[in-house]
């Protein structure tokens, strides 16, 4: 998924982005993100599933629940 959102403003260490099309949705990034961007500015935000740390994620929760109900 790509979203397009133009830069609103900087408002201190966060840039404030709309989302086009609905641009009374906003969201606040970073500004470390954005090296170079300036109010006004639109950037593309790519979005992937990384599938592979989510599996390791959930396996580690689960080991972890299971030490858990170890040790009560």
């Amino acid at each position: 998924m790509e979203i397009t959102a133009p830069v609103d403003r900087i408002e201190g260490e966060l840039a404030v982005l709309l989302l086009r099309g609905d641009e009374k949705v906003n969201f606040n990034l970073p500004v470390v993100f954005l090296a170079g961007i300036n109010d006004g500015d639109v950037v593309n935000i790519t979005i992937t599933k990384d599938v592979a740390a989510t599996n390791e994620t959930k396996e580690r929760v689960v080991s972890l629940i299971e030490k858990l109900k170890r040790e009560s």
